[in-house]
């Protein structure tokens, strides 16, 4: 029996074929989409951020007042947005890593609630007159965000998290007066620590 072409009269292409591939190479992105990691995180943005927070401890250290003081922290904590969010989408751009959907979409989720409620704590310690109580709790709800957000990327960003959490249950069992000191430890010298090792290992 002589076999019928594509270009033939009479062929028919089977009904569905190409609809069902399609539906199995949509199915196969979306599964490596979840199971990847988000490796946009970046090591010489957490490096700049944590050597801005040095600074900005010696210069809180230095405020006569606790409003001044806490708008020293406000201002570091918008410059590392800034520098962080550069860096993430720099270093996504250089790698073709999506960040608005799988895993990047996942890790903003993660980190964005505890941050949030660390905002909203904020606002309620200081309007409480408790500015004392900001140091731990910024570093514990980062600490928290860092976790969560770090199962979706590589095995060293939990880790830093669990590091930043650390330092801030310290900080909330000392001496209000050492808080700068925690901060700097944590907001600084972790992200300098976490920053060279993401660099080194993982690139940028």
């Amino acid at each position: 029996m002589q076999k019928r072409s594509r270009h033939h009269p009479h062929f028919r292409p089977v009904p569905g074929v190409r609809q069902h591939a399609i539906e199995n190479l949509r199915f196969i992105r979306e599964t490596l989409e979840r199971s990847a990691s988000f490796t946009a995180v970046p090591g010489w943005g957490g490096l700049a951020v944590g050597i801005t927070a040095l600074g900005a401890a010696l210069v809180a250290a230095r405020q006569a007042t606790p409003n001044a003081w806490l708008m020293v922290w406000l201002s570091e904590g918008a410059l590392a947005l800034l520098i962080g969010g550069f860096a993430v989408m720099r270093k996504a751009r250089a790698a073709d890593v999506p960040l608005l959907t799988g895993a990047g979409r996942k890790f903003a989720l993660s980190l964005l609630p505890p941050v949030a409620a660390g905002a909203v704590l904020t606002a309620a310690l200081e309007r409480s007159g408790m500015i004392h109580q900001l140091p731990g709790l910024w570093l514990l709800t980062y600490g928290a965000g860092v976790i969560t957000a770090g199962s979706f990327s590589v095995r060293v960003v939990p880790v830093m998290g669990l590091c930043f959490m650390a330092d801030g249950a310290a900080a909330l069992f000392c001496p209000p007066s050492w808080g700068d000191w925690f901060l700097a430890a944590g907001f600084g010298g972790l992200h300098i620590l976490f920053g060279l090792i993401i660099a080194r290992r993982y690139g940028g």
